[in-house]
């Protein structure tokens, strides 16, 4: 059952994600959360929470008032952050990496397979076709590229001057699944709210006004930094919120698969060739 229900959800991923066929990603989604909730996953509090988000779905969309529609938004924003953040109760999710060191001078690194997170991508991607922007699929390999070169000449160009990680190519054991979840479950489930849902849904609001498209990208950049506050402070905020804004151009230009190629190519690179999640405080210093 565990191994039926993170494959169903990965498919579930990819079918919303780029098949963009409603039927089988809601099947793949009933096989996977099915088989969670038979292998005690789920909770009482997650079966509600997704209750609650099938109700905001009926909610969100006409011919429902527009301010019933406004409620409904607003209280899925909340509802989205708090599962992005791990805050509703009733997610079992498993550890799969226990506090392993990928090298002998980085901190240590656990990840879960998260269960909570990935509804927030699946709510959007079955409910808003918008939210992923422009399908050229030329616009959105070189932009995503370029957010990738983007991010990864500032971000990680500063690491390396600040000494916060240095070069440390490697595979280990656990790279495919680090790379599988971090592709299905992170970066699109990132960029789906952060981009799609915020970004898109601000340039939407602002279409026509001075600055639209640039505050909409600020906005969207400066949140998805403070989303990071819990995991490493104010400096990954930082961070974060600079490589938001590499994400933002990318989707700005070339939609959604444009700014999960930005992200997960970031995060890859990261993992990959250097120091992961960082050093060690006591080595920070030259």
């Amino acid at each position: 059952m565990f191994v039926l229900s993170w494959v169903a959800i990965f498919l579930a991923v990819l079918a919303t994600w780029l098949i963009e066929r409603r039927a089988i990603g809601v099947v793949l989604l009933v096989i996977g959360y099915g088989a969670a909730l038979a292998s005690g996953m789920l909770g009482a509090a997650a079966l509600t929470t997704i209750v609650v988000l099938i109700v905001l779905a009926y909610a969100v969309l006409p011919p429902r008032p527009p301010a019933v529609r406004r409620v409904a938004h607003a209280l899925f924003i909340v509802l989205g952050v708090a599962l992005i953040l791990h805050w509703v109760p009733g997610f079992h999710n498993p550890r799969v990496i226990h506090a392993e060191r990928f090298t002998a001078d980085a901190l240590p690194f656990s990840m879960y397979l998260n269960l909570d997170k990935p509804l927030v991508a699946f709510w959007l991607l079955l409910m808003f076709r918008w939210i992923r922007g422009p399908q050229n699929a030329t616009l959105a390999l070189a932009a995503g590229i370029g957010g990738w070169l983007l991010t990864a000449a500032v971000c990680i160009g500063t690491a390396l001057a600040m000494r916060l990680v240095v070069w440390e190519p490697k595979w280990p054991a656990d790279a495919w699944l680090f790379l599988v979840n971090n592709l299905l479950l992170v970066s699109v489930v990132e960029e789906a709210f952060f981009r799609g849902y915020l970004q898109g849904g601000l340039m939407r609001l602002l279409d026509g006004r001075p600055l639209g498209k640039a505050i909409a990208l600020v906005v969207a950049s400066a949140l998805f930094g403070l989303m990071h506050l819990p995991e490493g402070g104010w400096l990954w905020v930082v961070f974060s919120a600079v490589a938001g804004l590499g994400y933002g151009l990318a989707y700005r230009f070339g939609g959604l698969r444009a700014a999960v190629l930005a992200h997960f190519a970031l995060n890859a690179t990261h993992f990959l060739l250097f120091t992961y999640p960082m050093l060690q405080p006591g080595l920070h210093a030259v």
